[in-house]
């Protein structure tokens, strides 16, 4: 049994949520079956008043089931699902009785169109409920009538900026929308909610002034240019789809369903889709690597207060721990202060949750809180001399079971490591810029790592909100060793005479979140020269190092590969030339190429685990489910001829890796 009903003295019906034998309720055809017998019984036997709850601790629904979703096999087996689903919406909201969705935790997708085709919506007033319908994240868009509902609730601009940005919201700014008509605290939430069904409102309405469905068609030009800029359509085509589905919907609500949903339907069949999907997979199994541990972490101590340990420490503090942070500068100490300070205010509610984060994050110029920590970090510069001094110091003063992590991008532990009495308790940990953004965080293990300490890692990861991606320690480990030939070959294309815009065109253009030299500008040349001799030692670019050695280290120093006025790059404006035929596969292959040696030397787990990496980790291409789904649909013989050509033409850089395919059959 999924769901439970009980009636109170008001005959109001009480129907609890609580899906079996999962953590998290979710939309699944058993789940929506079992609800369609309930209200065919209360059909039959009217209750004063329906309110929905789910007795699940995270949250009301999270959507649809996606492993449902990804099992159909044609876009006329999607419609019939939906048109199913959507018969029972359409039954909940014919009810002749005011009808509530109590919504606490994650209210998202389908569960917030189950939501939606009730009267009233409550939320619970606290930092942990959130609303959206962020299926344009999975390559599709609301199925079940959130594109037909949302935008007759709150409005059509309104709705289509939340559904086109796939953006979540909490309470109180889901209550100025007139997303939902009341919110409460916990304490008094379900008194609130009796209240709303025993004593029910007139429902919202949304403002008056809206575009009324003439005017449509002329808006959604303007709608799909702005939103071509942030996502480009050949690639994520839902977005577009989403705007002509508003742009055209019929005034009838069956008849606006049913488009909807054709829609959805022959999305959910497109490859953006499909990848997307499996990623979203692939991010349940980040999250399992970490289940079932214990990080035992309540104090945090970060060495380093430039710009990766300021925000590591922000980041951990605004997550609920304890941290000091130590620099040997003080004006470094004053600056993460001050960034942290941007970061709460970004990020928390209140005056209170503000003021508590601040109180967690302790300068610690003295590095007093070293023996108290449970977890000490490191964010010094990127240098193996440094880092062994550094542990050599601090070892002595560390609690016996206080574990030692590094956030080096690129050194291998055993480098790092060599000082330490006790090697067993370091770990990588390897973070990325922005911290606040970036979602991944490399967990290294080098061969002397313990197993409880990796665990404990893992577990910590997880708890400050982000991904753990177990990695063997070498050099580069997975996100940085992937990326870097991508790079360098972007930097010996400038060098042969093609424009940068040129080369960051082809990468864009293809999928990658920004252009390799827009990209190399951004982090800095200098830190990739660094990263590029120590793990491409024979390989480092004369022009990359040229332009290091003229002071030209990118967007911090004003000029790179591009010149910078006022933080942006000043372009050119002369005409762009005609690529040359090669250009996008000698930029994406020695990436994939490189791919192949990391899973071949057994870096991670499996190839699946390089996609996370680096789709969660960099960006790269998720609407083609990163590179190693990409050298799969490609195949592996075509990749490997064609770096064979490349290498012919341009050198033994495009060799392909052995385990590359040698034939037709082999790849298949």
């Amino acid at each position: 049994m999924n769901w439970q009903i009980e009636r109170d003295t008001h005959n109001v019906a009480w129907l609890h949520l609580n899906q079996a034998g999962s953590g998290t309720n979710v939309l699944s055809q058993p789940v929506l079956a079992e609800f369609d017998g309930i209200l065919t019984a209360l059909r039959d036997a009217p209750p004063t008043a329906l309110i929905l709850l789910s007795d699940k601790p995270n949250g009301f629904v999270a959507g649809a089931d996606i492993r449902e979703l990804a099992a159909l096999q044609s876009p006329e087996a999607a419609r019939e699902l939906i048109a199913r689903a959507d018969a029972i919406l359409a039954r909940l909201e014919g009810l002749g009785c005011p009808t509530v969705a109590m919504i606490h935790g994650y209210c998202l997708g389908g569960g917030l169109e189950l939501a939606l085709a009730c009267r009233y919506r409550i939320g619970r007033d606290d930092t942990g409920t959130r609303l959206g319908l962020p299926e344009v994240r999975l390559g599709i868009h609301p199925g079940l009538g959130g594109s037909v509902r949302l935008p007759r609730l709150i409005g059509s601009l309104p709705a289509l900026r939340l559904m086109l940005a796939g953006r979540l919201v909490g309470a109180r700014e889901a209550l100025r929308l007139g997303l939902v008509d009341r919110i409460a605290p916990e304490r008094a939430w379900r008194r609130a909610a009796l209240d709303l069904a025993l004593r029910p409102p007139r429902p919202h309405r949304k403002p008056w002034l809206d575009l009324p469905r003439p005017l449509r068609g002329i808006a959604a030009g303007y709608i799909k240019r702005q939103t071509a800029a942030r996502a480009n359509p050949a690639h994520y085509p839902a977005p577009a789809a989403l705007i002509d589905v508003w742009a055209h919907e019929p005034a009838d609500l069956i008849a606006a369903l049913a488009a909807e949903a054709h829609s959805m339907a022959d999305l959910l069949f497109t490859p953006t889709a499909r990848n997307l999907m499996r990623l979203f997979t692939l991010e349940a199994r980040l999250k399992a690597y970490a289940k079932g541990s214990a990080s035992g972490v309540h104090h945090v101590h970060v060495i380093g207060a430039g710009t990766m340990g300021a925000a590591i420490a922000a980041w951990t503090a605004l997550r609920g721990y304890t941290v000091s942070l130590s620099d040997q500068n003080p004006a470094a100490l004053g600056r993460a202060v001050r960034e942290a300070g941007e970061l709460f205010t970004a990020k928390l509610r209140t005056e209170v949750e503000r003021t508590a984060a601040w109180d967690r994050l302790i300068p610690d110029a003295a590095q007093a809180g070293l023996g108290h920590a449970d977890l000490v970090i490191e964010a010094i510069v990127e240098n193996a001399e440094a880092k062994r001094s550094l542990f050599a110091a601090v070892e002595s003063r560390l609690k016996a079971d206080a574990v030692l992590a590094s956030n080096t991008s690129a050194l291998p532990l055993a480098m790092i490591g060599s000082a330490l009495r006790d090697p067993s308790r370091l770990v990588g940990m390897h973070f990325f810029n922005p911290v606040s953004r970036v979602r991944l965080i490399e967990v290294v293990s080098g061969e002397q790592t313990r197993e409880d300490v990796h665990r404990r890692a893992l577990a910590f990861v997880l708890a400050i909100d982000r991904l753990p991606l177990p990695v063997r320690s070498s050099p580069g480990f997975v996100v940085n060793r992937c990326l870097l030939p991508y790079l360098m070959e972007a930097v010996l294309l400038e060098s042969e005479g093609i424009p940068a815009t040129l080369i960051d065109h082809a990468a864009t253009a293809f999928g990658m979140p920004m252009g390799p030299l827009a990209l190399g500008d951004l982090v800095g040349l200098d830190v990739c020269l660094d990263v590029i001799r120590e793990l491409f030692p024979a390989r480092v670019p004369a022009r990359l190092q040229a332009l290091v050695e003229a002071g030209k280290k990118g967007l911090k120093s004003g000029e790179g590969f591009y010149r910078y006025r006022g933080g942006r790059p000043v372009r050119s404006d002369s005409r762009p030339e005609s690529p040359p035929a090669d250009l996008t596969d000698r930029l994406v292959l020695p990436m994939l190429n490189e791919a192949v040696a990391v899973l071949s030397e057994g870096l991670v787990g499996d190839a699946d685990d390089i996609d996370a990496g680096m789709v969660f980790g960099a960006g790269v291409i998720p609407h083609r489910g990163g590179p190693m789904q990409y050298l799969r649909e490609r195949g592996e013989y075509d990749v490997r001829q064609t770096l064979e050509r490349l290498a012919a033409v341009h050198g033994e850089r495009f060799a392909p890796h052995p385990a590359l395919a040698r034939s037709r059959a082999v790849a298949a």
